[in-house]
């Protein structure tokens, strides 16, 4: 009996010891409460809306006069609401943009809301903004740019001053925020109090970021500060909505310049894209991009905006890669976002509730090759599917590359995989590899890199199986899954294809056979009684198509593209003969580049062979991911004889560099001309401009 009652005492320990076993300890940097909140909140969006929304630019220069800014109808409910119904869980409010205005009655400038005529200076746009994001329930964020190319004392120290109130007025007036958002674009041209000249400051010292973030803590505290370098949410280093394949949530910036400390604007900007493993810091990835071309609205894109299901591609390449998606939103000169915005926000929001709105693995048998502890109540498999982030399936210490086998208990069709850990452990999962067992044996159908806070696998094909296998194939310590699921992306028409050959023939296609494509060229959308594409047709003197495909009642989203004439009779030169490769800048190949010297008394010639109308011009910079040689100022003149030149139009390819795409430029008036000459009067970084392509449209 004595034995017995030893032998019992001793397996109690054992079980005891073994249930009282620890949780994993953390991995690597670690999140704030803050930033965790701020992982959660997966998609939200910027908001531009200020001056130059009304003189057609993406970065006023701060000449503008506030008599300009005068919505007839901002609705800011309209605006949160449009990005509500997306399923977007806040905004960022541009509360000050590079010109300097203010959307608030501040008192560090005269240039603001306070002096314009909208609602007879009596108006605030941010409180409006404010104010409908508690009555819709969306959270609220703040970007106040530290550039100001309005104000006299930019570039100087009583300036930092100035925007230091700034911040403060905002903070006070305006919160709660879960955002603080700083932008890297810093120091240029501007009017600065009427100087009209160019400043340049030292990014690395000139705001003083420490302290003046110092702020931001001390007065919103849950507020996430974003920032090039930080403190709490990177830059993904792009303008297109996607973080890297491997994503990384930690990350060590890295200055752009030898020997300083890398700030906003001077960080190795790529290195954002996919993190570093191992990072100094907790610092995960917003992806920012527009909803249109630009961050401001232009009547000339309208019509181009981004599709339901591109935007859904952005998500599973932003959201999906534990990253957020910050979508900018753009309301035009009345104040509201268009209604064809307004159905592309929600149509896609709906795509995103449909696809997630049933997770297949619900109600599966899983059988882990490893629970921690064998304590299947605290670390076990069932906290897969129990929708709570930071509860977890966790292995021993030992165990880093354990396998789970999902019994679905009947075939289901399935084209999504969602992965989490509990990021509160840091992010510790570095691979994975997901089979089904097909016959007698398993097939792998996708890999993946870096989980963290969420990882969405899209398929390329839908899969139908029973039974799934989760491997995880690479971890330097074990592993804590918070989350699996298996999900399915509702069927869909793609958009059509449209592509045009530098002879000018047109082609219409589409990722699969559907019924039939319809297209127009009057500029309304198509519909059954539109033209049938069956063949290519020529456009060699340019206009609007617009096509959509058609199969079963169901149409899908439109695609709409401009041309100019074709570039085949066309001759090209550069003043004095000092260029290269001009013939590219006209080639029809964005990837190809002609070299032309920069400065007023060069510039790229081009001969049209005949006279045309010329309404806007068109430039395209390169392509390849460089910034030497993009022209981010320019002339451009016209001729009817190529001797005596008339200037139609001068100005700057704001934000280009970030966001480079095909500029369109309207003059003033339509012209008519055999020549014109496209002159570079600065580039971003280099000797020379280099061109992709330049065109014209009638």
């Amino acid at each position: 009996m004595t034995k017995r009652l030893l032998l019992f005492a001793q397996l109690s320990l054992l079980a005891a010891a073994v249930f009282a076993q620890p949780a994993p300890k953390p991995y690597g940097a670690l999140p704030t409460d803050r930033q965790i909140k701020w992982q959660e909140t997966e998609m939200y969006c910027i908001i531009h809306f200020s001056m130059a929304t009304f003189d057609d630019k993406e970065w006023g220069y701060g000449d503008e006069p506030n008599s300009l800014f005068d919505p007839s109808g901002f609705n800011a409910a309209q605006i949160v609401g449009a990005a509500k119904a997306g399923g977007f869980k806040g905004i960022v409010v541009v509360a000050k943009h590079h010109d300097g205005f203010c959307l608030w009655p501040t008192r560090t400038t005269s240039h603001n809301i306070s002096q314009s005529p909208y609602k007879g200076g009596k108006g605030d746009v941010v409180k409006e903004y404010q104010q409908a994001c508690d009555k819709l329930n969306m959270k609220l964020g703040i970007y106040c740019s530290p550039w100001d190319r309005a104000n006299t004392f930019y570039g100087k120290p009583e300036y930092l001053e100035i925007y230091r109130a700034q911040l403060k007025e905002l903070y006070s007036n305006y919160g709660p925020l879960f955002m603080s958002w700083h932008d890297g674009a810093n120091g240029g041209d501007g009017f600065y109090g009427g100087a009209r000249e160019q400043r340049t400051i030292d990014r690395s010292t000139y705001y003083d970021w420490e302290n003046t973030w110092a702020i931001t803590r001390k007065m919103q505290p849950g507020a996430a500060i974003f920032g090039d370098a930080g403190a709490d949410v990177r830059w993904v280093g792009n303008e297109e909505g996607h973080a890297g394949e491997t994503s990384w949530e930690t990350y060590t910036p890295e200055s752009s310049e030898p020997g300083k400390q890398p700030a906003n604007g001077l960080v190795k900007y790529w290195l954002g894209t996919e993190g570093t493993r191992d990072g100094k810091y907790w610092m995960p990835a917003e992806c920012d991009v527009p909803l249109r071309s630009g961050w401001f609205y232009h009547q000339s894109q309208d019509g181009q905006s981004k599709s339901p299901y591109q935007l859904l591609d952005l998500y599973y390449k932003s959201v999906g890669r534990g990253a957020c998606l910050d979508l900018g939103l753009s309301p035009d000169k009345t104040g509201i976002i268009t209604p064809e915005d307004q159905k592309i926000l929600k149509t896609f929001g709906q795509l995103v509730k449909q696809t997630f709105a049933v997770n297949l693995a619900k109600g599966a048998s899983f059988t882990a090759s490893n629970v921690r502890g064998h304590n299947n109540q605290k670390f076990g498999t069932a906290h897969l599917t129990d929708n709570d982030r930071y509860s977890y399936w966790a292995t021993d210490d030992k165990v880093t590359t354990p396998s789970l086998i999902v019994d679905l208990h009947q075939p289901k069709t399935f084209n999504v995989i969602r992965l989490r850990e509990n990021i509160k452990l840091g992010q510790r999962i570095e691979s994975v590899a997901v089979d089904v067992l097909k016959g007698k044996g398993w097939k792998q159908i996708a890999t993946a890199t870096s989980i963290g806070a969420n990882r969405l696998i899209r398929l390329p094909q839908n899969i139908t199986a029973q039974k799934v296998r989760l491997r995880i194939t690479g971890s330097p310590v074990c592993i804590a899954l918070s989350d699996f699921g298996l999900f399915k992306e509702p069927v869909h028409l793609s958009a059509p294809e449209i592509k045009r050959t530098a002879k000018g023939e047109v082609s219409i296609t589409t990722e699969a056979p559907v019924a039939k494509i319809l297209y127009t060229l009057n500029g309304t959308a198509p519909n059954n009684s539109s033209k049938v594409y069956d063949n290519p047709f020529m456009l060699a003197n340019g206009g609007v198509i617009k096509a959509a495909s058609f199969d079963n009642g169901k149409r899908s989203d439109m695609k709409t593209i401009e041309f100019g004439p074709v570039k085949t009779d066309w001759h090209i030169s550069v003043d004095e003969d000092k260029g290269k490769d001009l013939i590219k800048a006209v080639d029809n190949d964005p990837y190809t580049f002609a070299e032309v010297p920069v400065g007023e008394k060069y510039g790229l010639v081009v001969d049209l062979g005949s006279e045309r109308r010329i309404s806007r011009f068109t430039y395209l910079p390169r392509q390849d991911k460089h910034t030497d040689g993009m022209t981010d100022a320019y002339e451009f003149y016209y001729s009817n004889d190529g001797k005596e030149w008339t200037k139609a139009i001068n100005g700057e390819f704001s934000n280009i560099k970030s966001n480079p795409i095909l500029q369109i430029v309207p003059l003033q008036s339509a012209i008519k001309a055999r020549y014109f000459k496209f002159v570079p009067l600065r580039v971003i970084s280099g000797d020379k401009a280099e061109i992709a392509e330049i065109g014209i449209l009638n």
